[in-house]
């Protein structure tokens, strides 16, 4: 069982810690509990409660009525609500729930439904990528386990996994030709994946050569597809002392080719950028890029 504290439930919920402590007080809403040395912490089932309490909260119902509610009844009211109602804040909630019971059934429901009334990529770009970067924050601060953090990027890997497999391609002559990997030592591949998706969805071909790629192996590529495009997503590698050598190497080894990076290495770390590379931002941009690309080429 995981332990938070009350700086943990304010960043989970966006309840602010003083308003969990006069519901504490006003409606004896949660109880902490306390450590030998007196220090108050939460468990996984306060976090689940104060999440269903902030949700009903900010759909208007009042928190005088929420503390009269047995638990089965804040349950029951949260799944009504989630079911209806389609705006993010609510199915990021719910999410966040699913994972803290690691609740694959109810995880499920809720990316199904939202994929059958806003489609694929609409649940990844406004459900699925804003609740991985809280989830990852989280992670990274120890607010969350990693076993709560792999349930959920397994299944959401198993999504991305399953939407490309079913993608219908027309090959073209004109097609552009993307090869993605991830460098050396880098495992976060759930970007990367759904670039590969959105690569894919727009008829341009990609060579996906996925988690740690040797250098070496990354050439010996290139020279056999001689791809248009490069496409890598570095979040923890190479770290800041080596990311801008990295960058300088991929642009003078292709230089025929342009690259594409994104990640946390690279986004806002002041990376001067060689000629043939491009950095960007958010997911946006790079929906923008091979949209632009290929309509070029249509």
């Amino acid at each position: 069982m995981s332990t938070f504290s009350i700086r943990d439930l304010e960043h989970l919920s966006g309840i602010k810690a003083h308003t969990i402590r006069i519901w504490e007080q006003r409606y004896e809403l949660i109880q902490p509990k306390r450590t030998d040395t007196n220090i108050r912490y939460y468990d996984d089932h306060d976090l689940k409660l104060i999440l269903n309490v902030a949700l009903l909260k900010e759909n208007g119902v009042k928190i005088s009525k929420i503390a009269e509610m047995t638990e089965n009844d804040m349950q029951r009211e949260v799944i009504k609500l989630t079911e209806r109602n389609l705006r993010y804040p609510e199915q990021i909630h719910s999410l966040t729930i699913a994972m803290v019971d690691l609740d694959e059934e109810r995880f499920e429901k809720i990316i199904s439904s939202n994929i059958l009334k806003l489609g694929f990529e609409k649940t990844m770009i406004n459900v699925i990528y804003p609740f991985l970067s809280k989830i990852g924050i989280l992670w990274q601060t120890g607010a969350i386990n990693p076993a709560q953090e792999h349930f959920i990027s397994n299944l959401v890997r198993q999504k991305l996994i399953a939407a490309i497999d079913g993608q219908y391609f027309v090959s073209s002559e004109k097609a552009r030709k993307y090869i993605l990997y991830l460098p050396e030592g880098e495992l976060h591949e759930l970007s990367l994946l759904f670039a590969d998706f959105i690569i894919k969805s727009r008829n341009n071909r990609t060579v996906y050569l996925g988690q740690s790629l040797p250098y070496m192996d990354l050439a010996a590529v290139y020279e056999v597809h001689k791809p248009d495009y490069i496409l890598s997503v570095i979040t923890t590698t190479p770290g800041p002392s080596e990311i801008q050598g990295y960058v300088d190497r991929l642009a003078a080894s292709f230089p025929d080719t342009h690259i594409l990076l994104t990640g946390f290495q690279v986004v806002g770390q002041d990376v001067e950028t060689p000629e043939n590379v491009t950095i960007f931002n958010r997911l946006e941009q790079l929906i923008q890029f091979v949209e632009e690309n290929t309509m070029s080429i249509a």
